[in-house]
């Protein structure tokens, strides 16, 4: 198989794990890495054994990039990606998309045109703990479904990020920054939604960081930070989400419940690949523990870059596609169209779930 030269835009916060990975996976070679500050790029291309540190311009200009993981703060993933793509590489973005869902088409629209490939995170689904659950689901463990619930409440990320603004700039709030883990996996387990609905709202108008960076800092709230939503899927199945930087206490809510017809799947948290998947069949008092049938249990990010990569060469179609990230980009957008609006918000868009993981570990590099 053909490996994929890959370039890593942006060296921030998250990028540690996807050099630690991508290092790793034979599908694809790290070659390259850039930041608009230069000298983070250099560092991590010292900490990471890479030749090449750049400038942003310079890591689109080099041809023998195949793929460029876009890994900048939410409001440069539209800018990035498209200029990546106009440069003739195939993209794979963190979440979510774009910011809006008008960036998000131009992305898809210009890799149509070029013949080129767009993924996204999250690509938790791939991991053992949501492809337990496709395949219990697929085979018939809990019947029909017929409702999900997610939960996601936590306090905010002031008290630990070291640059927590974005997350209450528009294009940040709790539903861009953890609803794609949730409605990825939604959309993995039960297929494409038709509708949403929901209510949002902005607890407090200011926050105050208090991890070391910039601890004492007052940031404005831009953005809602707890949103209520409801989902109707185009199975018929109706699911209800919560995102919340609401609950200074915690929660203890489970991360995602699918109810069906004979019995009640416990999902386990989406932002992880692995965890711990439980099954109540319908007329037993207990729930079993069921082993996971699928591998990519530890933080395997990158292996959605991986299995691009895969898919380039062997010409079929990846899992994170960008069809899917549009979904779940309008989906979100739908929760507060339509909490503002006082409606239902219809969905234009839909997309394919995406193939299920082999049962045997695809991608030998990371485990």
């Amino acid at each position: 198989m053909k490996r994929s030269k890959v370039g890593i835009v942006g060296c921030g916060n998250i990028s540690s794990i996807y050099f630690t990975n991508l290092k790793q996976y034979p599908e694809v070679d790290l070659v390259a890495c850039a930041d608009l500050d230069v000298e983070r790029a250099k560092m991590r291309a010292k900490e990471f054994d890479l030749e090449k540190a750049y400038t942003v311009d310079e890591l689109l200009a080099d041809p023998e990039i195949d793929i460029v993981v876009n890994l900048t703060i939410p409001k440069a993933h539209a800018s990035v990606c498209k200029n990546a793509l106009q440069a003739g590489k195939h993209v794979y973005v963190e979440k979510p998309l774009a910011v809006t869902r008008e960036e998000g088409r131009e992305i898809l629209n210009l890799a149509r045109e070029k013949g080129l490939r767009v993924a996204s995170a999250p690509e938790t689904f791939l991991g053992g703990g949501i492809q337990t659950c496709r395949k219990l689901i697929d085979e018939g463990a809990i019947g029909t479904p017929v409702s999900a619930a997610g939960f996601m409440l936590c306090g905010g990320h002031e008290h630990w990020h070291p640059d927590p603004e974005f997350y209450y700039e528009v294009g940040g709030g709790p539903m861009f920054d953890m609803g794609p883990y949730y409605l990825t996996a939604f959309v993995t387990l039960l297929g494409p939604i038709r509708r949403v609905t929901g209510s949002a709202a902005i607890s407090y108008s200011e926050r105050t960081i208090t991890s070391e960076k910039k601890r004492g800092k007052k940031v404005p709230v831009e953005t809602p930070t707890h949103i209520a939503g409801v989902i109707d899927f185009e199975n018929g199945a109706v699911g209800t989400l919560i995102t919340s930087f609401d609950t200074m206490a915690g929660s203890t809510l489970p991360n995602i419940e699918i109810h069906g017809s004979k019995g009640t799947l416990l999902v386990p948290d989406p932002n992880h690949f692995g965890g711990t998947v439980k099954l109540r069949r319908a007329g037993s008092a207990d729930w079993e523990e069921i082993p996971l049938t699928h591998g990519y249990t530890d933080n395997n990010r990158g292996i959605g870059v991986a299995d691009l990569a895969r898919s380039i060469a062997e010409g079929d179609e990846h899992r994170a596609h960008g069809d899917m990230a549009y979904h779940v980009l309008e989906a979100m957008h739908g929760f507060h169209d339509a909490s503002r609006e006082n409606k239902h918000y219809m969905m234009q868009s839909t997309c394919k779930r995406p193939a299920p993981m082999p049962a045997e570990n695809q991608y030998e590099g990371v485990r």
